[in-house]
């Protein structure tokens, strides 16, 4: 629509008509703004681990369906694109044992439906002493993201408490075990979409405080 036709359309449109545009206009407006600044809360869980629970899980823990936020998406690239954003990951170690040594987890996206090696995992923060650690990874970057078929959704999380010697690190493989169980942590995982940061105060229930 040119200009002059636009400043014709309201100047002949009746009172009705251009609210009505109006409305619509407002509308679009809201629309944008939500589509480029969602995000949502994966999960938030608090758990402890022990050296006899990381022996029979292989130092993993599950987060299955249930434990998992029931209205995530089934579809991660539309109508909002969080397969191209960034996860924000707050971990908030609890208890750790003395003696500071190096610990990270691998947090691993289980999907409905994959591909090639069916799953893929992203890395959190390495912290030696209890306190809060975070940080934001986009989500093209992590390990084998695209074994996962991002519109089929995401079924579990498999949390993986790890050394920082690589992939197959376990804790519990280690002879001094002692110096990762047990352990308390609260980790958090937030999917921010597209183009949009990660605001803290947008997740129900978060302590920000250091």
């Amino acid at each position: 629509m040119t200009s002059n036709v636009r400043s014709l359309w309201f100047h002949q449109a009746s009172p009705r008509q251009f609210f009505l545009a109006l409305l619509a206009c407002l509308g679009l407006l809201c629309l944008s703004g939500v589509t480029q600044a969602e995000q949502f809360v994966l999960f938030d869980t608090t758990f402890t681990l022990t050296k006899e629970d990381a022996d029979k899980t292989k130092s993993h823990y599950y987060l299955k369906d249930d434990a998992l936020n029931p209205e995530r998406p089934k579809d991660w690239t539309s109508p909002i694109d969080y397969r191209n954003g960034t996860v924000h990951i707050r971990m908030e170690v609890l208890e750790k044992p003395k003696g500071n040594e190096a610990t990270t987890w691998s947090l691993c996206y289980i999907p409905y439906k994959g591909q090639k090696n069916n799953y893929g995992c992203t890395g959190s923060p390495t912290y030696k002493k209890p306190g809060v650690y975070e940080m934001d990874v986009p989500m093209t970057k992590f390990w084998e993201n695209d074994s996962i078929i991002w519109t089929e959704g995401i079924k579990e999380m498999h949390l993986v408490v790890k050394d920082t010697s690589g992939g197959a690190g376990h804790a519990h493989k280690r002879a001094d075990h002692e110096k990762f169980f047990p352990l308390k942590i609260r980790i958090t995982m937030v999917q921010v979409s597209a183009g949009a940061k990660y605001d803290p105060k947008a997740v129900p229930g978060l302590d920000e405080k250091k």
